[in-house]
């Protein structure tokens, strides 16, 4: 009897690599856009995070790899901007001074 069910999300199978291309490379454009805005080079970490996803998609790398250095790169870029962000908040208000918000 073979009455195996598909795992959820088998059907993203059938979109070609060049789809998630593109998703990815409009993500990278957020990253560098969210990295100017904010002067927070976490944003970096994850732009590097989805170059690596693109180079499976690219037939450049294995998936596990890529998606390793994807996971890793993610998780240093919410560690960098959590990081930045909390010496922000904490950083003291000089009387008179211009704050940056």
């Amino acid at each position: 009897m073979d009455d195996a069910v598909a795992p959820f999300g088998s059907f993203m199978e059938a979109m070609p690599h060049w789809a998630f291309i593109i998703i990815h490379s409009v993500l990278v454009l957020v990253g560098f856009w969210l990295a100017r805005k904010t002067k927070l080079n976490g944003f970096l970490l994850f732009v590097l995070a989805e170059l690596s996803y693109i180079t499976y998609h690219a037939g450049l790398t294995h998936f596990l790899f890529a998606h390793i250095i994807a996971e890793v790169c993610d998780a240093l870029a919410f560690i960098t901007i959590a990081l930045g962000l909390s010496k922000r908040v904490a950083a003291p208000l000089v009387p008179g001074a211009l704050q940056h918000r």
